[in-house]
């Protein structure tokens, strides 16, 4: 009995390590992503549109922080913003392939 307890407070640090690490550090690396490719599609000028994608990128990245911490499982959390991130990232090169440098 006693060691399903210390097993299940095990599972629960380290779900809990995990929503952290994906609150802040994943979450960082997403929203640098997502910052670049909205800096890439907005319309207007490179400085209005890097202006503009920043702003956003404040909303998205509390929401993504809350969002850490509601979902069910951490870990489908996480392999989520790792898959995300990965075809941002995919995205936002080839866009800068393409078209270069805004």
């Amino acid at each position: 009995m006693i060691g399903g307890a210390i097993k299940a407070a095990r599972h629960r640090r380290i779900d809990m390590a995990l929503r952290i690490a994906a609150a802040v550090p994943l979450n960082y690396v997403l929203t640098s992503l997502v910052t670049v490719l909205l800096a890439r599609l907005l319309p207007g000028g490179p400085a209005q549109s890097a202006l503009g994608a920043t702003l956003l990128s404040f909303l998205l990245f509390a929401l993504v922080a809350m969002a850490a911490f509601a979902v069910r499982s951490g870990w489908r959390f996480a392999l989520g913003m790792v898959a995300a991130g990965a075809a941002i990232g995919a995205l936002d090169w080839a866009l800068l392939v393409q078209a270069g440098r805004l």
